[in-house]
């Protein structure tokens, strides 16, 4: 092993120590939800947005805002309204009077912070959801003629309600698809619920501390870029996306390219968090839900059926996993 192969793993080894603590700060503030976590947790180590699904008072903007404290970066909220204008999220020119005569000047949007939390985003209409997407994929917001960078590290962690369907505007594909992870938060235990209970009422809040910066978690980012993929897994990643596209009677639609993309970022993510300098099978099985359920665009004969997009990938993986 060459020494510069010493030093990376060393620096691993120390930024997941960082990130582990970081994980277990989160935790102080959020009952339960492990899973919910770790999968946020693989999503901010490769700079990807995050789309939380689950029903109302779960937790979804105390996570968001929780994290922005563990990583000591800026973080804003965005309540989605039908009546929200583009502009409400990016900012706007406005006209400034001076001596020399009157100018433009940008005023910044909420859009400006390194944590974003965009709530019920579903809530407003496509044009507001689509001020996101410039920001989410290429991390700049252009108004006017003027291009203006976002500072790094920059997330976008959007909440919906699954059940609740009545004055909504669904996502279109184009936007879902710039979205690395679709997370699912289910309902808590009876035990989680009464850690929660007792979180709100009454008890001492508990103080959540910095662990870690926003260069920290760049250089976490840089360290997790790096994690090689052998051939035979590569392949398999690869023959999991392709599988979306083969004839199956419950898929209208395959995941896109950048399904690929993700599983690879977050395999290596999963296997930065386990001290491993390498990506197994299981990593990628495991990613395999959150990057592809919304990417898949299930037929009639499975919503007619009642087949989710969950089962659709657990057979995936069942078939290919066949070869291994």
């Amino acid at each position: 092993m060459s020494e510069l192969d010493k030093n990376r793993l060393h620096d691993a080894a120390y930024m997941a120590e960082r990130i582990a603590a970081c994980e277990a700060e989160i935790q102080k503030g959020i009952i339960g939800q492990r899973e919910v976590i770790r999968e946020v947790m693989l999503a901010m180590l490769t700079g990807g947005n995050v789309l939380l699904e689950g029903m109302p008072g779960l937790g979804k903007t105390r996570l968001v805002s929780t994290i922005g404290k563990v990583f000591d970066l800026p973080f804003k909220r965005i309540q989605f309204t039908p009546d929200l204008m583009p502009s409400d999220v990016t900012g706007t020119n406005i006209i400034m009077k001076g001596e020399q005569g009157s100018s433009f000047s940008f005023v910044r949007g909420p859009i400006f912070a390194n944590v974003i939390l965009a709530d019920e985003i579903n809530r407003a209409t496509p044009k507001t959801q689509s001020a996101l997407l410039e920001a989410m994929q290429e991390h700049t917001v252009t108004v006017g003629s003027e291009s203006h960078t976002l500072d790094a590290p920059f997330f976008v962690l959007a909440t919906q309600n699954p059940i609740e369907n009545e004055g909504t505007y669904p996502l279109p594909e184009a936007q879902l698809d710039r979205f690395m992870f679709k997370i699912l938060v289910h309902f808590p235990s009876k035990e989680e619920l009464r850690g929660i209970v007792g979180l709100t009422e009454g008890l001492e809040p508990p103080v959540i501390e910095p662990q870690m910066d926003g260069e920290g978690l760049l250089a976490a980012q840089a360290l997790v870029s790096q994690i090689p993929i052998a051939d035979a897994v590569m392949d398999y990643l690869l023959e999991l996306v392709m599988a979306t596209h083969a004839e199956n009677p419950y898929i209208r639609e395959g995941a896109s390219p950048r399904a690929a993309q993700a599983l690879i970022r977050a395999a290596r993510a999963k296997a930065f968090l386990e001290g491993r300098f390498n990506v197994s099978f299981q990593d990628v099985q495991e990613a395999a839900y959150p990057v592809l359920r919304h990417r898949i665009i299930p037929s009639f004969d499975a919503v007619s059926a009642g087949v989710s997009e969950d089962e659709i990938i657990k057979e995936i993986l069942a078939a290919k996993s066949k070869n291994l």
